[in-house]
């Protein structure tokens, strides 16, 4: 027998149902390759309706947190992963460091990039960035890691650190993943240093010229300079 669903779940998936939409469901089926379902709720609208809900329901309990998260995240529609990141994106500075292991599950789970990359640089990086000592104990791991969500995680956290970008370790995980084969490894190390580019945009010309990196983030880094 399955568990009952968390009633704080069971009312948004009530709200969703209303706003479906078979023909947009299936394109964005097709835009992640086939790999999870969709009801068709386009992303402003979830957000429109993820906002007024919280307005009207609050957020989940701190006891009830990771429950509420995890039972999104197991649902089959995509939408709900998304719901999951909208209510973890609201909590992110009620959250702290024990919350670290549970959250990083999430990135490898149902994993792509259009989860990871708000888990990585608006959730993981917020709490790296209140506290550090988290650094060593997951993102070092992440970037020696087989698993290339890990990996892309490790080098995004910091994309919007700007002047407090940790310029030393963005380098070091970049080196340590700047011959590697997959797509979103390689995409994902242009656009960290497309965005650091912003704010040390010579540190990151001489980077790129004294590294052997791949062709596409040369060209991503390199972009906007």
């Amino acid at each position: 027998m399955n568990d009952p669903i968390h009633p704080y779940v069971t009312e948004l998936k009530n709200v969703y149902s209303k706003h479906t939409d078979s023909q947009f469901a299936a394109w964005s089926e097709n835009y992640l390759r086939n790999q999870f379902d969709f009801l068709g709720v386009r992303a402003p609208i979830r957000r429109k309706l993820t906002k007024q809900f919280i307005k009207e329901n609050g957020l989940p309990q701190q006891d009830e947190r990771k429950d509420v998260i995890f039972t999104l995240w197991n649902l089959p529609e995509r939408e709900y992963q998304h719901a999951a990141l909208d209510i973890l994106t609201k909590e992110k500075k009620n959250l702290t460091g024990d919350d670290m292991p549970w959250i990083s599950s999430l990135i490898v789970k149902k994993s792509w990039w259009d989860t990871v990359d708000v888990l990585s640089p608006h959730i993981v990086g917020y709490l790296f960035s209140k506290n550090s000592e988290l650094i060593d104990l997951h993102a070092d791991k992440w970037i020696e890691d087989a698993n290339i969500w890990l990996q892309r995680s490790a080098i995004l956290y910091q994309l919007f650190y700007k002047e407090e970008t940790d310029e030393e370790c963005l380098f070091r995980y970049i080196v340590r993943r700047e011959i590697s084969e997959e797509f979103f490894v390689q995409k994902a190390i242009g656009w960290a240093l497309r965005q650091y580019a912003k704010t040390r945009p010579e540190n990151v010309k001489s980077f790129v010229a004294n590294n052997d990196l791949k062709p596409l983030s040369r060209r991503e880094a390199l972009k906007h300079l």
